[in-house]
């Protein structure tokens, strides 16, 4: 099946502060130089703020990991979980349609989702409020026929009980996920035949829709603020014994332990200190840090601030994103001739200190392309970039 962006695209995306907070945190669970492992989870996460993926939205993403968009629009258009039209702005109904929902009665719950919602998968209702479509196997067989609302599965359905569903929905509730029918999980109708010591302990529901319930989450757009930010990977174990007061380690690339910290307890206001390789001088004059982070090669002279108050857009390079464009900012680097100019012992500087995007510089030819701008200019050198012609 073909996919495509959708005709109509929003003018930009941007992630909530605790969205963003937690796309950089997990972006730290991989190794310096693998960033772009985290595209599926923050793709994802656009989503669920969203709604749908956006072309902005793919772009952002790829620009937080130093990925060329179209390595994130492969994904993006490769996994069909990632929908890439608009969908209904209170829900959007996922039918399974594989054999054992089909044989349990799939086709009776799209055939109310085709009077209800809208005639054909992927088209919103009239009043915008739901859409609809049939997938491949959900994994909840037992429970066949099921469906994927939001982010909850409601199983044991029929035709009737998924029409006061959508009924429920539009009236502004979230039912309760889960078997319809009255079980409690995935065990035989009349209850269990085997392990019945597990039958003491139980809430009020199983644990997927008990969690459901209690965050709340089901069908709303994620922000961020539905749980606390958790990066539990970076903690370091506790000393066995109390010790003089130390250094605080630095933060590796991304957010650092103290934000998520204070993420986790309702303060994102918290100072993140600087990177390391920052230093001072007169405006406009060269910074000369003397403490580099890597030892290879030479620091470029950098600038304390853009010449004339206006950095050029050093995103026009393939390779660099918002977050790089940031990295290169506080290095002092605002400007094409800048990089131009760079030297072999430059080029390896820069590769060993730009934190979490090591060796970028040479892999996308920065250099070769900020002379090809000054050269020929932006619009020629745009128009080579789309063949790598440089």
């Amino acid at each position: 099946m073909l996919r495509r962006l959708h005709a109509q695209q929003p003018a930009s995306f941007a992630f909530t502060p605790a969205n963003q907070a937690w796309a950089e945190a997990q972006i730290t669970k991989y190794p310096e130089g693998r960033q772009a492992s985290a595209i599926i989870p923050l793709l994802w996460r656009a989503q669920e703020q969203e709604g749908w993926l956006t072309r902005p939205a793919i772009e952002h993403v790829a620009g937080l990991l130093g990925m060329p968009y179209i390595r994130a629009l492969e994904v993006a258009t490769f996994y069909f979980m990632f929908q890439l039209q608009p969908v209904g702005s209170v829900a959007h109904i996922q039918i399974c349609g594989t054999t054992s929902c089909m044989i349990c009665g799939a086709e009776d719950l799209i055939a109310v989702c085709k009077a209800k919602i809208a005639p054909k998968a992927h088209q919103l209702s009239a009043d915008g409020r739901f859409s609809w479509e049939e997938v491949e196997c959900l994994g909840a067989c037992t429970n066949a026929p099921m469906a994927q609302i939001g982010k909850d599965y409601y199983e044991d359905l029929n035709a009737e009980r998924l029409e006061r569903l959508l009924d429920e929905l539009a009236a502004g509730k979230t039912p309760v996920p889960g078997p319809q029918n009255g079980r409690y999980a995935s065990e035989p109708l009349s209850g269990l035949t085997s392990l019945k010591d597990f039958e003491s302990g139980r809430r009020q529901y199983n644990a997927s829709a008990q969690r459901a319930v209690d965050v709340g989450d089901g069908i709303r757009r994620i922000d961020g603020t539905e749980v606390p930010l958790i990066v539990s990977w970076r903690r370091k174990p506790e000393p066995e014994a109390p010790a003089a007061a130390a250094e605080p380690a630095p933060a590796a690339a991304g957010i650092a332990p103290e934000r998520a910290e204070a993420l986790a307890k309702g303060k994102p206001e918290v100072d993140v200190p600087m990177p390391e390789g920052t230093g001072t001088a007169a405006p406009g004059q060269p910074v000369h840090d003397p403490a580099p982070v890597a030892d290879a090669g030479v620091k470029p002279v950098g600038l304390t601030e853009a010449r004339g108050g206006a950095a050029d857009d050093l995103q026009k390079i393939e390779g660099i994103g918002p977050v790089l464009e940031k990295l290169c900012h506080e290095l002092g680097i605002f400007h094409f001739d800048q990089i131009a100019a760079w030297g072999p012992e430059e080029v390896a500087w820069m590769d060993g200190n730009l934190k979490g995007f090591r060796g970028r510089v040479t892999r996308d030819r920065w250099v070769a392309q900020a002379k090809l701008i000054g050269e020929v200019g932006m619009e020629e050198f745009l128009r080579r970039a789309k063949t790598n012609d440089y």
